[in-house]
């Protein structure tokens, strides 16, 4: 069943660095490669960070009409309104999550390299589902990776939106688009361009 935002799970998909945000240089990536969503990830046990950095980058959003995502945190994510939250295997359910958030939130999963695992996550309601990692990642060195031909794959089955993750950047990602991805997530590649 293909959701009003599933439509807007698209482009690239901009995941925030795990340390201390530059707002700013933040603002001007969204605008400059017209972020479609933008996934909050800082592992700081610092609460009271989080929601503040939270609360900016969901102004941000909404600023400039971009979907914000939650990494992990059910919580936050309904204490802020955000449009929804993304699942590790470690995680809560998305029963939880849907639970806790609405109808209406988006929550994505991730998958690793397993189609098994996406085809459950269709069938409980997931709105999208994450591969990877597809390239050698800087952020998550040891993580599974994942090949494309999974992607390709996964898209002959599944009928919603996949997102590409691990070490894409703007050389590679049109090889995780033509492999079926209907969004790439960039950490690193963006995170540079905030530092230039």
């Amino acid at each position: 069943m293909e959701t009003n935002h599933n439509k807007r799970i698209s482009g690239i998909y901009a995941i925030t660095p795990n340390h201390a945000l530059n707002i700013d240089a933040i603002e001007k990536v969204i605008i400059q490669y017209n972020i479609t969503l933008l996934q909050y990830r800082h592992k700081t046990l610092d609460a009271q960070t989080r929601r503040n950095e939270a609360t900016q980058l969901q102004q941000l959003c909404l600023k400039h009409h971009t979907l914000f995502i939650i990494n992990d945190d059910i919580n936050l994510a309904k204490k802020i309104t955000a449009d929804g939250v993304h699942l590790g295997k470690n995680d809560a359910s998305i029963q939880q999550a849907r639970t806790q958030l609405g109808a209406n939130a988006i929550i994505g999963v991730s998958c690793y390299n397993d189609i098994i695992l996406a085809k459950n996550a269709q069938n409980q309601g997931a709105d999208y589902v994450a591969f990877g990692a597809l390239f050698p990642s800087l952020s998550k060195p040891d993580a599974p990776r994942c090949s494309l031909d999974v992607v390709t794959q996964a898209r002959q089955i599944l009928d919603l939106p996949i997102v590409g993750i691990g070490g894409i950047d703007f050389d590679n990602q049109q090889q995780a688009l033509n492999a079926g991805c209907n969004a790439v997530a960039m950490i690193n590649a963006l995170d540079m361009e905030t530092k230039k």
